[in-house]
C-alpha cells in the first residue's frame, strides 16, 4: 500500500498549478489539485484574459473615428457595458470548463475548496485531510490593500470585471501595469479618468525613455495625471465617492480603483506553521529547484514574487514536474523574458533598460527612433511610436530592445527570440526588414544617439 495518498498536492489550478499537475500526472504520478476560487486562476479570470478582452473593447472609439478617413461611414456610435461584461463572463466560463477537462483528461483529481498545508506531507481541504509525498503551492497573488478611512468604499482590478454599470467619473490610484492598462480601459471607453500616484512618474522598473513616451501619449488620449499625491480618505455621498488627498484637494469619482500592486497570497495557508521560510512581504522562499526550506514542499508563479506572468508561472510549473517525476532536475531561465503592457498605446520590452545595461555593462550605444506609424498619416491622429534599442559597445551584443506603440507585444516575441540567441546589433543591420511595417524600423536604425544626449535622457 502507498505511504501517500498523493505524490503531488497542489494548492493553486491557476496557470502554472495546472501546468505541475498536468504533467506530473502524465509522467505517472499521482497528483490532486485543490482550488476554492476559480479554474485558472488570476491570468484566465481576473487578469491577462479579461483584461485583454476589455482594451479590445475600449479600442473601438479610435477605430471608429480612424475609419472615417479611410472612406467608412461609420452608423452613430453606441456601447453597452452590460454586454460587454456578459460576452466576457461566458468566454471565462469556457475557459473554466478547459482547464478543468485538461486536469481530468490527465488524470488529476480535483478538490474544490480552500486548502491549508498541516505538515510537510498533509493538506487539509475543508476538514478533509490528504497525505502527499511532495506539495506544490501555486496559489498566486492578491491585490495590496491601503490603510486608510473609506478603504472600503474602493475596488480592485478583481472587482473592476464585474461591474454593474460603467462609471462616468473613475479615479485609478497606482503607476503600475495595472494602474496604467485600466486607466486606458475607461478613457477608451468614455470614462473622464484620472490617475493618481504618489511618485512623479508612471510604470517604475521601466526603461525611463518608455516611461516618458507612455505618459506623454496617454495625456494626449485624455488621461489626466495627478502626482506626488496619496489619498488620505474616501468618502461615500449621494453623488458618488470623494477623495481626501494629501496634497489637499478633493477628487469625486463614481469608482476608485486601486491597482497598487499584488502580494503573494499565502495568509492562512498555513506554511510558516509546517516550517516554510517566506520574505517579508509573504514571498515564498525557493531554490533554483522551487524547493522551499522544507523539502517536501515547492512554491512557483506569483506566490515566489519572481516574475509575476503567467509564461513564467507555466515554465516554472514545467521544471517542477520534470525534476520530481522525470528525474531531470530543471531550473526556468529567466534571462531576456518579454514583456508587454497593453497600455494604449502598448508597450513592449524585452532585456535590460539602460540604465541596467550602463550598470551591468559600462559603456553602451543606444538607438532611438519616432515616428507618426503610416496609419496615422490619413487620419491625423497625433500618436507617435518610439523604439529603442541598447547595444553592449564591446561584444556589439543587443542587451535590450523597448517600445510603445501599436502592436509592440506582438512584434516582442520574435526579437525576444533574437537576444535570447545572442544577436548582435551586426545581425540586425544584416536583416532585411519588412516593409512597410513599424517593425522594419528596428533593423534599419543606423545612427546611435551621441552619448552625451544619451546620458541626459536616462
Amino acid at each position: 500500500m502507498a505511504e501517500y495518498d498523493y505524490d503531488l498536492f497542489v494548492i493553486g489550478a491557476g496557470s502554472g498549478g495546472v501546468r505541475a499537475a498536468r504533467f506530473s500526472a502524465n509522467y505517472g504520478a499521482r497528483v490532486a489539485v485543490a482550488e476554492d476560487r476559480f479554474m485558472g486562476g488570476t491570468c484566465v479570470n481576473v487578469g491577462c484574459i479579461p483584461k485583454k478582452l476589455f482594451v479590445y473593447a475600449s479600442h473601438f472609439h479610435e477605430e471608429f473615428g480612424d475609419a472615417e478617413a479611410y472612406g467608412w461611414t461609420v452608423k452613430p456610435e453606441a456601447f453597452d457595458w452590460r454586454t460587454l461584461v456578459e460576452n466576457k463572463d461566458t468566454e471565462i466560463k469556457r475557459l473554466n470548463g478547459i482547464y478543468e477537462r485538461l486536469l481530468e483528461g490527465s488524470g488529476v483529481e480535483i478538490k474544490h475548496g480552500r486548502a491549508t498545508v498541516v505538515d510537510p506531507h498533509t493538506v487539509e481541504v475543508d476538514g478533509t485531510q490528504y497525505t502527499a509525498e511532495n506539495i506544490l503551492v501555486a496559489s498566486g497573488s492578491w491585490p495590496n490593500d491601503w490603510d486608510f478611512e473609506g478603504f472600503e468604499h474602493v475596488i480592485t482590478s478583481n472587482e473592476a470585471f464585474y461591474l454593474d454599470k460603467l462609471p462616468k467619473r473613475v479615479l485609478v490610484a497606482g503607476a503600475g501595469y495595472i494602474a496604467v492598462e485600466f486607466a486606458g480601459i475607461f478613457n477608451g471607453l468614455g470614462v473622464e479618468t484620472t490617475l493618481v500616484y504618489r511618485g512623479d512618474l508612471i510604470m517604475r522598473g521601466f526603461d525611463n525613455d518608455i516611461r516618458h513616451h507612455l505618459q506623454g501619449e496617454m495625456e494626449k488620449k485624455g488621461i489626466d495625471f495627478k502626482f506626488n499625491v496619496t489619498f488620505d480618505k474616501v468618502e461615500k455621498t449621494d453623488d458618488g465617492l470623494k477623495a481626501y488627498c494629501s496634497d489637499g484637494t478633493i477628487l469625486e469619482a463614481d469608482e476608485i480603483l486601486f491597482a497598487i500592486g499584488r502580494s503573494p497570497n499565502v495568509d492562512g495557508l498555513g506554511l510558516e506553521e509546517a516550517g516554510v521560510k517566506l520574505k517579508d512581504n509573504g514571498a515564498v522562499i525557493v531554490d533554483d529547484y522551487f524547493r522551499t526550506s522544507v523539502p517536501s514542499i515547492f512554491a512557483i508563479g506569483d506566490v515566489i514574487d519572481r516574475y509575476q506572468l503567467t509564461p513564467v508561472a507555466l515554465a516554472e510549473g514545467m521544471a517542477v514536474a520534470k525534476t520530481l517525476f522525470r528525474d531531470e532536475p530543471s531550473k526556468v531561465d529567466y534571462e531576456y523574458i518579454a514583456t508587454a503592457v497593453f497600455s494604449q498605446p502598448p508597450v513592449g520590452t524585452v532585456g535590460l533598460t539602460e540604465a541596467e545595461a550602463r550598470e551591468q555593462y559600462g559603456d553602451v550605444t543606444i538607438f532611438k527612433s519616432s515616428f507618426k506609424p503610416l496609419k496615422h498619416t490619413l487620419t491625423g491622429r497625433d500618436e507617435q511610436t518610439f523604439m529603442k534599442m541598447i547595444v553592449d559597445k564591446a561584444t556589439d551584443k543587443v542587451v535590450g530592445i523597448h517600445m510603445v506603440g501599436a502592436d509592440a507585444g506582438e512584434m516582442m516575441q520574435g526579437f525576444a527570440v533574437a537576444l535570447k540567441a545572442g544577436a548582435t546589433k551586426a545581425v540586425f543591420d544584416q536583416t532585411i526588414g519588412i516593409h512597410p511595417t513599424s517593425a522594419e524600423e528596428f533593423v534599419t536604425m543606423r545612427d546611435p544617439v551621441p552619448e552625451e544626449e544619451a546620458r541626459a535622457a536616462e
